[in-house]
């Protein structure tokens, strides 16, 4: 089995590129990289919602999942980001109760929407962070980037499409780090990924 890593949600911010969605940014506990990973404002605002402790004046889609899973006795034992394929993120909620263990499967933003409200554990894969992660080398302030076996593509959550003017397919591998490394210290992970998923096709 692949070893897991313990993450931690570091923020959510705006994403430029692709308007109604946000990226959720994802760090290694006790570690150096972080796993961005775009999703939708209705996941984005149900995570901040709860971290926030705002209460809505009606439960929404994942209080009704935390509600039906305690009324009948089941609890949120971790949630593991298991996959990336093609650039599209997977996850699973493992759910148990006192006789048994039931795996769930379940798109990253919603797994982790329930997670926030079972105060449940997040975890990656090696592979995944692997192939995803940016690293962040807070002894030196250099970026290194993690190489990835295979080319994030399509309509992916990680690989949204450049707006004008941020396409990087003509720059050099010298300019892309370079980028990378800016973005990086100004906490634009959205425009870091893009640049990661442009250097990851070359590598």
């Amino acid at each position: 089995m692949d070893k897991t890593i313990e993450l931690e949600i570091l923020g959510l911010t705006s994403n430029n590129s692709q308007s109604g969605s946000f990226t959720l940014v994802l760090g290694e506990v006790d570690g150096r990289r972080r796993l961005p990973i775009v999703i939708g404002m209705f996941e984005a605002q149900a995570i901040a919602i709860e971290i926030e402790k705002i209460i809505p004046n009606r439960p929404m889609t994942h209080d009704l999942f935390k509600s039906f899973s305690s009324s009948f006795n089941f609890s949120i034992d971790q949630i593991l980001i298991s996959e990336m394929q093609e650039g599209v993120f997977y996850a699973k909620i493992l759910c148990k109760n006192e006789s048994k263990v039931v795996e769930i499967d379940a798109r990253p933003s919603d797994a982790i929407a329930i997670a926030v409200r079972f105060e449940a554990p997040i975890y990656s894969t090696s592979k995944v962070m692997s192939e995803a992660s940016i690293e962040v080398n807070e002894e030196d302030g250099k970026i290194t980037q993690q190489k990835s076996s295979r080319s994030p593509k399509g309509n992916a959550p990680s690989t949204a499409k450049s707006t004008s003017g941020d396409s990087y397919k003509d720059f050099s591998l010298d300019k892309l780090n370079q980028l990378l490394e800016k973005a990086i210290d100004s906490e634009d992970y959205e425009k870091a990924a893009r640049i990661r998923d442009e250097i990851n096709k070359r590598n």
